[in-house]
């Protein structure tokens, strides 16, 4: 029975041996994977794996940059140290007269009155301050850009304090200061000298003329001297100028402190364009400024031509049907359209002969520009401020475009007579103006030869009114006079 016993199991281990060796040996994978599989990889499969292990490494290389988790920086040592501060002056301390100068600079539209307010100062100290003498005449009306300083206690923050002392100028040439103590004011006044130099600035015209000469240091003033005074009538500056071109000007300045104050006017100027060179210089005759060439001559021509800006030519000179009257008329002049309103100019240096109501002219005004030449402007809307037997400038506005007495429109009606006879003004020979002679002559070219020799310490070259070929000159260039006060 034991027997039997041991036999089954004998038999049975053998046979679950025979059925693990026969699934260990089954070719389950190669089915699985391929009917055909041969217990080796093809060569797609090799490369299939060899994909999928690529894009693995680099998933598992990219994926940690994006993790929003980032390393913190490692912290950086401090160290701090306690400093001495630097010792307040005695003002300070004991809060003495000095200690907080507070710099005003006038903007347009304010007052003393208004600055006072400003910072809490009491309007009796105002009253006190108009009381002294010559402070009113400073003070009553600050110009944009004039520097005032107050002292007010640094413990309330300037505001609503009582003025300790009050800085101003009375003058270019002085400064005052008042002092509030005890009740009392005093005044200090303090001399700031001037020194005034003749400088000559020079270069070239580059982008822009204004831009360029302002650099330079030349004012507005100056600029427009050039343009429309002295080569007015020589250079068309719209057409005839080039960057290339240079300028050199001569002007005094005056400077106070290390500052430049004021520029004067024009003393001399020279332009060249292209290989022309131009020249300018400044003389009193009769009491009157002018420039004039190098020998004397104005540069200012008797007559403009034109003397109403940005107007249209419609009407010439000659016969023509006359647009009120419908017959044919001589036409003593010429017309310009223009709007109603716009600016006429005087032709010339000239005495007015009538100003006022002329028959069919409606407004006009009649000047007498002396050997003879006569001229005529109409239909104006009103008449400037001039009278008859005034003496007026060339450009002086003397009437405004209207369309008064036998018109049709808006326009001036210009006549230009010589000797009573009318000549076209387009078309006329100009009489040249006078030039210098005799004293007025001699004291010119002695004046002019200052300007001239500071002129070619810069420039390098021999001026003259033609035939002339400058060299390379320098930017700008200051020559000091002896200075002066005042």
């Amino acid at each position: 029975m034991a027997m039997g016993k041991s036999g089954l199991g004998a038999q049975r281990r053998e046979r679950l041996k025979a059925l693990r060796e026969a699934a260990l040996h089954r070719p389950v994978l190669a089915r699985h994977l391929s009917d055909g599989f041969n217990g080796r990889w093809s060569r797609r499969q090799w490369a299939q794996a060899s994909l999928v292990a690529t894009l693995g490494m680099l998933v598992a290389a990219i994926v940690p940059g994006f993790s929003p988790v980032q390393d913190a920086p490692a912290p950086t040592a401090r160290l701090s140290m306690a400093l001495p501060l630097p010792s307040l002056p005695l003002a300070r301390l004991h809060g003495q007269a000095g200690d907080s100068w507070q710099l005003v600079r006038v903007e347009r539209g304010q007052t003393l009155a208004s600055l006072f307010k400003q910072f809490g100062i009491s309007p009796s100290t105002l009253h006190e301050v108009m009381q002294q003498p010559g402070a009113r005449e400073a003070l009553t009306r600050l110009k944009p850009g004039a520097e005032l300083a107050f002292d007010l206690p640094v413990g309330e923050g300037g505001k609503g304090s009582e003025l300790r002392a009050l800085r101003f100028d009375r003058d270019a040439s002085h400064r005052v200061e008042m002092s509030f103590a005890g009740g009392e004011i005093r005044q200090n006044v303090i001399d700031r000298p001037s020194e005034t130099r003749t400088v000559v600035l020079s270069g070239k015209v580059g982008r822009s003329l204004y831009g360029s000469a302002r650099k330079l240091g030349l004012t507005g003033s100056n600029i427009n001297t050039l343009t429309d005074d002295i080569f007015k009538y020589d250079i068309d500056f719209n057409d005839d100028v080039a960057a290339s071109d240079r300028f050199s000007v001569v002007v005094e300045q005056t400077w106070r402190e290390g500052e430049l104050i004021s520029t004067g006017p024009v003393l001399a100027a020279t332009f060249t364009t292209g290989d022309k060179l131009h020249t300018g210089f400044r003389f009193l005759r009769n009491g009157k400024a002018e420039y004039f060439t190098g020998d004397g001559r104005p540069l200012k021509k008797s007559f403009i031509r034109m003397p109403i800006p940005y107007a249209r030519l419609t009407s010439g000179f000659g016969a023509r049907k006359h647009p009120v009257l419908g017959r044919m008329r001589m036409h003593k002049g010429v017309d310009y359209a223009a709007s109603t309103g716009t600016p006429i100019m005087a032709a010339g240096d000239a005495r007015v002969v009538s100003a006022g109501w002329h028959g069919g002219y409606g407004n006009a005004v009649v000047l007498d520009h002396g050997r003879g030449y006569t001229t005529l402007y109409g239909h104006m809307s009103r008449i400037g401020k001039i009278r008859p037997g005034q003496r007026i400038a060339q450009g002086t506005v003397i009437g405004y475009v209207g369309t008064t007495g036998m018109s049709t429109g808006p326009h001036l009606h210009y006549e230009f007579r010589i000797n009573g006879v009318h000549r076209n003004p387009l078309s006329v020979t100009m009489p040249p103006p006078e030039p210098l002679s005799g004293m007025a002559l001699a004291q010119f070219r002695q004046q002019t030869s200052v300007a001239l020799a500071r002129i070619r310490k810069v420039e390098n070259i021999i001026y003259a009114d033609a035939d002339s070929t400058p060299k390379q000159p320098v930017a700008a260039v200051g020559m000091k006079r002896n200075g002066r006060s005042g």
